[in-house]
């Protein structure tokens, strides 16, 4: 890559940082516009049209983003449980709620604009959550605790379970996150983590004992 390349795509990238900012700061992505990016970044408004056709195209890139940090996420976390299938439970919530500490705008962007932003976005995060659980239910494939499923479909409700917990958990971190340091905030999280502990506790052992109803004869 020449340096007057990789120089157009830092750019690039910088507007990309800059929406994910600006739409994670108690504004949606609709709010925003290209010129309130480009001044972000330093760019002139023209500027945005070299490396974007419009704000459409630049949303559906950074659903593109998102998704993928969230994917390698979960599935880092899934790849760990398969090789360390001793791991507790609160050892990999644990993890998961350091993600979040340490990367928390993906998954505000993902959950707000999921239900309430623009419709080119909220169908782009609808099919980027499709693949997450399209992934995810490959990763479910090879746990022991599911071998006895008979139906793919049912795996696929487990991800899907799985996946909307998942932003759900987030979505709560986040919120005690926006609260000022305190002895109550620590012991807020403390009971974030063990029900959270305990709904996937509830979910694997119910899942264990999963057996498909037969359809009834009408």
């Amino acid at each position: 890559m020449s340096i007057r390349d990789e120089r157009k795509q830092q750019s690039r990238q910088a507007l990309l940082d800059a929406a994910l900012r600006l739409s994670t700061s108690g504004r949606s992505f609709s709010s925003i516009s290209l010129r309130e990016i480009a001044r972000e970044v330093g760019l002139v408004p023209t500027a945005f049209y070299r490396h974007f056709q419009d704000m459409d195209e630049l949303g559906r890139e950074l659903v593109d983003q998102v998704a993928l940090h969230l994917k390698n996420i979960l599935h880092q976390l899934g790849q760990r449980y398969l090789s360390h299938p001793n791991t507790s439970t609160k050892t990999s919530i644990d993890l998961f709620f350091a993600s979040v500490d340490q990367n928390s705008e993906p998954w505000i962007f993902m959950i707000a604009e999921r239900w309430g932003g623009a419709e080119v976005v909220r169908q782009a995060i609808s099919r980027e959550i499709e693949y997450l659980n399209e992934d995810l239910v490959n990763d479910l494939e090879k746990l022991e605790s599911v071998q006895h499923f008979q139906d793919q479909s049912d795996l696929k409700v487990l991800s899907n379970i799985l996946i909307n917990l998942s932003l759900t958990w987030a979505m709560s971190w986040i919120s005690l996150l926006r609260q000022p340091p305190s002895i109550e905030l620590e012991l807020e999280k403390m009971v974030l983590k063990n029900q959270t502990v305990t709904q996937v506790q509830l979910i694997f052992r119910g899942i264990s004992n999963w057996e498909r109803p037969q359809t009834e004869a009408n």
